[in-house]
């Protein structure tokens, strides 16, 4: 008789993430509000591309708001709890930092991204802001600093200069760092079994129809005329229109008439 095979303790971690990630997303979705998304978006661009129904409208925010909310969540989900671990690395007590390495003589400091374009200048600023604090307490401690931004997908290498103290690695090289195993990267991928996968495929798509349908009814009764057309002027002056607080801006300053 076969002896059971031992638990890849690695699949089990991935697993855990996955339905942790699906959960997070139906939860996302389940309490979105269709009025804050409306608040982001463009309405002269859907009427421009000849968008003429709710259905369709709705869809195409939502469509565009879950790509960009998913981007974040398996990031937080996934990417960072399986690079916490294999790495064998502690939670970093400091803002801007996920993982920590700490020896005796050297303290490598990393923060884990999705994908290799994750920031604005004003975030990598930010960043840059975050590892020096860092720096300066470990410091304190007589260890060798590093710090690592990481991407977890994606072609990024660079090294750290005078003004950025950072080193940054993506994809493979990213996961080589942190696991000592060059094909890491690989391994992940097929880690994530097709059969975890497609159960949480059937229940986001059940509660995405029923968030669809309540927006639709949403959006309808908010934003469309009786006979079911958009009605592209209150859609419009509900996304672009002066706040109360504002409306005195809409008069040019006396001072800047001419006499």
């Amino acid at each position: 008789m076969a002896k059971h095979q031992k638990p890849d303790p690695l699949q089990a971690l991935i697993t855990r993430c996955l339905d942790d990630f699906h959960q997070r997303r139906i939860q996302a979705l389940s309490k979105l509000k269709l009025k804050d998304v409306l608040k982001r978006k463009n309405p002269y661009l859907y009427k421009a591309i000849g968008t003429q129904n709710a259905a369709e409208i709705v869809e195409r925010v939502l469509s565009a708001h879950t790509s960009s909310s998913d981007e974040t969540i398996f990031g937080d989900a996934v990417f960072e709890p399986v690079a916490r671990v294999v790495s064998r690395g502690n939670v970093s007590p400091s803002e801007g930092v996920d993982v920590a390495l700490e020896t005796k003589d050297k303290y490598l400091a990393v923060s884990v991204k999705s994908g290799p374009n994750p920031y604005n200048s004003s975030q990598r600023r930010k960043q840059h802001e975050q590892f020096l604090a860092l720096r300066s307490r470990v410091m304190k401690l007589k260890k060798h600093y590093d710090a690592l931004l990481g991407y977890c997908y994606g072609q990024r290498c660079a090294e750290g200069t005078k003004s950025k103290i950072f080193r940054e690695r993506g994809g493979q090289l990213f996961w080589a760092e942190i696991t000592g195993d060059a094909d890491f990267y690989l391994r992940l991928i097929k880690l994530m079994e097709e059969r975890v996968i497609a159960k949480h495929r059937i229940e986001y798509k059940t509660a995405w129809e029923h968030a669809l349908n309540r927006y639709v009814r949403e959006f309808t009764t908010e934003f469309c005329n009786d006979d079911g057309s958009i009605d592209w002027e209150k859609l419009l002056i509900f996304n672009s229109s002066a706040r109360p607080k504002d409306r005195h801006l809409l008069s040019p300053a006396s001072s800047s008439k001419k006499p």
